[in-house]
């Protein structure tokens, strides 16, 4: 397995948002996903496809307001989710773009690699949902503090277990055609994913920010961008 794009990551104050999002969008409803105990997050998921055998995902993901975080008092939540300014803009600007995640083989020694250019994603962590189908287990790279880093941008790394979500998930006819990153620190960016084995993206200069372009069978071709 070679370093790739996993998911895209679209935060929403609720999960009911999130759908709501998803259905006006892109044309159609996300598919099922689960809960996260360890985080106190839900999400729904779609699969995405990009010519591969192992296709990404679109993931929308909310706090969960009836569960507790079984992670340790003090330590946040992933992908900034506790986070009051992001919260507030979700508040008033609805569901959106926020994150990226890249699968790794050795997700150990990614993290070494990106130590070593002075970049600390966080510590590793294991995790896992129930789903219809049995245990997923993966580990991830999640701040203490819950930062996603470069705004963003620096993607968070996980390596699955035995079983990767897209292998039960319908095709939605959804295609991910691009996905472009900006940064103004980009020559930094760039060592980090170079360092990743992720040379391969699309890096410019600029306010930071994700665009991610998609053809959607509904609404034909999309894109996607994190707000500034």
């Amino acid at each position: 397995m070679t370093p790739r794009i996993d998911h895209l990551v679209v935060a929403a104050r609720t999960i009911e948002d999130g759908v709501t999002w998803c259905e006006a969008a892109l044309g159609m409803p996300p598919g099922p996903g689960g809960e996260h105990p360890l985080f106190g997050t839900h999400n729904r998921l779609l699969k995405l496809g990009d010519g591969s055998d192992q296709a990404p995902y679109l993931e929308i993901i909310a706090i969960n307001p009836k569960a507790t975080p079984t992670r340790a008092s003090g330590l946040r939540r992933w992908f900034d989710l506790d986070d009051p300014a992001l919260q507030t803009r979700l508040a008033h600007d609805g569901p959106q773009l926020v994150h990226w995640v890249a699968s790794v083989p050795d997700i150990d020694a990614a993290l070494v690699a990106l130590q070593a250019i002075g970049i600390q994603r966080g510590p590793v962590v294991s995790a896992s949902r129930q789903t219809a189908h049995g245990l997923l287990q993966w580990r991830i790279s999640v701040r203490d503090d819950g930062q996603r880093l470069f705004n963003g941008v620096l993607p968070t790394l996980i390596q699955w277990g035995s079983a990767h979500p897209t292998q039960h998930m319908p095709p939605s006819g959804i295609t991910l055609r691009q996905l472009r990153l900006r940064h103004a620190g980009a020559a930094g960016l760039r060592a980090a994913l170079q360092a990743l084995g992720l040379e391969g993206m699309s890096v410019s200069d600029g306010p930071a920010g994700l665009t991610a372009e998609l053809d959607t069978p509904a609404c034909g071709r999309l894109t996607l961008m994190s707000p500034p």
